[in-house]
């Protein structure tokens, strides 16, 4: 006997509440994969949208999750902070299956993606253009929303797109 997958589809209310979390985050929790042990590793970074809507961040080239995704572009996102009252498992909170890519400063889209992120990310104007520095979009394969106790819904890049 098979149970059932307590994992809805999403409806339009889990929809708007997975973009709501996507619009509002400033930084998430990212995990990756080591290339040298294979084994998962997590560090917070800073996130943000670029101007059409899809997640990007910003990353140091000391970071070991910059090259950890250069080898393994393959990783996971984990947006939504629990508010100020209540048990922190009550609050949304949205993971996110991406895939790396860099972008070059050369790219056509890379003075976009910088003056929009300085819109939303005013602090990073002290290093943003450092070279060692590289935005990084974060191509959306799938997410999991868990709006809280009991409600826990399956999305697909299309429904993380605000309509």
């Amino acid at each position: 006997m098979t149970k059932p997958d307590p994992v809805q589809p999403a409806d339009p209310e889990a929809r708007a509440l997975a973009q709501r979390l996507l619009v509002e985050a400033r930084h998430a929790a990212l995990a990756w994969t080591d290339p040298e042990t294979g084994t998962p590793g997590i560090s917070r970074i800073a996130f943000g949208l670029c101007p059409e809507g899809r997640p990007l961040t910003l990353m140091s080239g000391l970071a070991p999750h910059r090259a950890a995704l250069q080898a393994h572009p393959a990783a996971a996102l984990m947006l939504g902070e629990p508010g100020a009252k209540g048990d922190p498992l009550t609050h949304p909170r949205l993971m996110l299956r991406v895939m790396a890519e860099e972008v070059a400063r050369e790219a056509p889209d890379h003075a976009a993606f910088r003056a929009h992120w300085l819109q939303t990310h005013p602090k990073a104007t002290l290093y943003v253009d450092f070279p060692d520095f590289a935005f990084v979009r974060l191509e959306v394969q799938s997410a999991l929303l868990n709006g809280g106790f009991a409600r826990a819904f399956r999305l697909e890049r299309q429904d993380l797109r605000a309509s």
